[in-house]
């Protein structure tokens, strides 16, 4: 509890009444006591009664405190807190996945394209002062969901990804288009693609670092992310007679055409080899790119006068009661 304002000061001026109140008692009391001579000590044997006559005066005390605890009260005060109130200034941030066969390879659980949704989806809905967008690419690309700051929308649309959506294939130089497209005229000071992809640019009319260099034109930063083990990895495959095998194959992922598109627009280029690997890379951009705030202060206001009237009632009440019982019989 903080400060503490008045919102009605106004009723301050009440208390000219109680010094009016109290000039009053002091004039009347001084006149009510005339002096009177006495030739012995009798006028002294109740000593108790003298004592009691003394202190009537704390009835009067008692009421005047007591209104000046309901004028105080008149007043509202008000204890303040101070609280921050947050202004966020979003970041723009368009998430590039590829969506090609070679992401049903099952180096990660179940595979690396369930597995890039659910880490995408824990990172959008991580960040709710941000616009999201989403573009997809295999051997074409087009824009999955354009940026916006709902995130069930953004997250519906991740959920729905799936292979066969486009031809088979991978344009990494026309998905980064693509998303630099729907990214470029935005107004926030950050703006980001998160380019996800397993494999080797071999299709598309722009190439990767044509595309990291329009990127770069316009301020957007690129974090690259190469998903995939090591060597080789278990990939799912029809045999001769359509059924479902599991075999080895060589992971292949340009990691130097990655790691350019990163330097070309300031960003960086991280390899994922599993699940736990993907989501560590996701909460290391997550710290790079925090959102800017603006932090002001506000005050936040709560009423007080619930005991300045109480502890008024309780002298109200002392005084009757001892108006009524002790001082019954001192006029």
């Amino acid at each position: 509890m903080d400060n503490i304002v008045f919102a009605n000061p106004e009723f301050f001026y009440l208390f000219i009444i109680l010094a009016l109140m109290i000039t009053w008692y002091v004039i009347r009391g001084r006149k009510s006591n005339a002096s009177l001579s006495v030739s012995g000590f009798e006028g002294f044997a109740d000593r108790s009664a003298g004592i009691r006559a003394a202190l009537r005066h704390l009835l009067f005390a008692f009421r005047i405190l007591a209104l000046g605890l309901v004028i105080v009260a008149l007043a509202r005060p008000q204890s303040t807190n101070r609280w921050e109130r947050i202004s966020t200034e979003g970041i723009d941030i368009v998430m590039a996945m590829d969506i090609s066969g070679s992401m049903r390879a099952m180096d990660f659980k179940p595979n690396r394209l369930e597995a890039a949704k659910d880490v995408g989806i824990e990172f959008v809905t991580s960040r709710p002062d941000d616009r999201f967008g989403l573009v997809v690419f295999a051997g074409e690309s087009f824009t999955q969901c354009p940026l916006t700051t709902n995130q069930a929308v953004v997250t519906n649309f991740m959920n729905e990804l799936q292979f066969g959506m486009v031809e088979d294939g991978t344009a990494i130089g026309m998905g980064l288009a693509t998303a630099v497209n729907r990214i470029k005229d935005s107004n926030t000071e950050s703006k980001v693609i998160i380019l996800l992809t397993d494999g080797v640019n071999n299709q598309g009319e722009i190439g990767p670092v044509t595309a990291a260099e329009l990127a770069a034109t316009y301020g957007i930063r690129v974090y690259t992310i190469g998903v995939g083990s090591r060597g080789n990895a278990p990939f799912p495959v029809q045999d001769m007679f359509g059924r479902t095998i599991v075999q080895n194959m060589q992971v292949e992922i340009d990691e130097e055409v990655l790691q350019k598109i990163a330097v070309l627009t300031g960003g960086q280029y991280f390899r994922a080899t599993d699940n736990t690997k993907l989501r560590e890379i996701y909460t290391e951009i997550d710290t790079m790119e925090k959102t800017k705030l603006d932090v002001k202060q506000f005050s936040k206001r709560k009423d007080e006068y619930f005991p300045l009237l109480f502890a008024a009632l309780i002298l109200l009440g002392v005084e009757i009661l001892l108006r009524y019982t002790l001082f019954r019989t001192i006029p």
